[in-house]
Parts: C-alpha cells; structure tokens; sequence
C-alpha cells in the first residue's frame, strides 16, 4: 500500500512539474520568485520561514525608500534596546537587592529585630518606587511606542506585499489537467485492481 500512495505522490508531482514548464505558462519575475533564497534585514527577519518578510527583503533590495525606512525602524529598535538597557541594569539591581534582603531579614530568629528590618526594607523599597515611579511610566511609554512601531511597520509590510504574492498567483495558475488527467490514470488502476481475482 505505502508503494501504491508514494508512486502515486510521485506521478502526481512529476505531472505537476511538467505543467509548469516555461513554455505552458508565461513567468513573470517577482519578489515572491527571488524570496526563496533572500534574507531579509527588516525588523522581523529572525524569522526564516516567514514568507512576507522574504517577499519584503526583495522589495527593500530595489526601492531606496523602503530600505530607508528599514534601516531607520532598525536603528530605532537598536537604541530603543540600548536606552532601556542602561535603565534595566540599576532597576534590577535594586529589586534583587530588595528582594534578597526581604529573604535575609525572614532568617532573623529575634522576632522583634526581624519585624524592625522588614519595616526598613519596606520604608526604603517605597521610597525608592515612588523615587522611579516616573522612569517606569516613561519606560512604559519607550515599550508601548515600540509595539506600535513595530504593528504599524508588520501592517505596513504586508500591505506592500499582498500585490506581490497576487503576481505570483497570476504568474503560476493551478489547473486542473494534471490532477484530472492523474485521477483517471488513479480510477483505471483501481478497476483494474478490483477485477483481478
């Protein structure tokens, strides 16, 4: 059965390759047809197997603008990074420092002492959150920009290859001779099949 279902997988790809000859259908040159072998340098290019950023790459490689525009979404992303960075290191610094001093001040076996030092801590940890309470609600800020930056550019990229990825489909048309043609060589087996006795 399995050397039934992998001839058949066969024929039918061999037919299918056959109709897409050059000659039975007009090629049309395309981003969809380079993005195959592209990589992209847009913002989401981590991600290989994602078509619309392939498609993409090859649209950045022939209009300045586009590539521009890629680059500076790129730069942006990068001190956007770097920005929160600096800020990240002091910030987890000081909750881990915090942190770790709760979990001390829980080892103090004189209840009275550790009741003191957790009330320290708390007075402290207060005053520093209300002392960087600006600093996150920009932080916060610095983040939400970036989500929108980075939904309106995704939005963006997809609308610039929707017409791309129609091209493509005009350019390769699915017909149905091969398949039709294949199910009639499939039927005449199977009758063949089911009159052998």
């Amino acid at each position: 059965m399995k050397k039934i279902l992998f001839a058949s997988a066969l024929a039918l790809s061999v037919l299918s390759c056959k109709e897409n000859k050059p000659g039975n259908a007009t090629v049309v040159e395309n981003a969809v047809d380079n993005a195959e072998s592209s990589v992209s340098g847009s913002l989401k290019s981590y991600r290989n197997d994602n078509m619309v950023d392939k498609i993409y790459s090859e649209l950045i490689k022939n209009d300045k603008n586009l590539k521009t525009l890629d680059d500076k979404l790129i730069k942006v992303y990068e001190e956007s990074g770097k920005v929160l960075g600096l800020y990240g290191e002091t910030l987890h610094k000081s909750e881990d420092f915090y942190r770790d001093a709760h979990y001390q001040a829980g080892t103090i076996k004189d209840s009275l002492l550790k009741q003191q030092m957790e009330k320290e801590i708390k007075i402290s940890s207060d005053h520093y959150n209300q002392k960087i309470s600006k600093v996150k609600e920009l932080i916060a800020k610095v983040n939400k920009n970036s989500d929108d930056i980075n939904n309106f550019y995704t939005a963006f990229k997809i609308r610039k290859t929707l017409p791309e990825i129609g091209k493509y489909q005009n350019a390769h048309p699915l017909k149905t001779d091969s398949l039709e043609n294949f199910i009639n060589k499939q039927n005449q087996l199977l009758n063949e099949l089911k009159n052998i006795k």
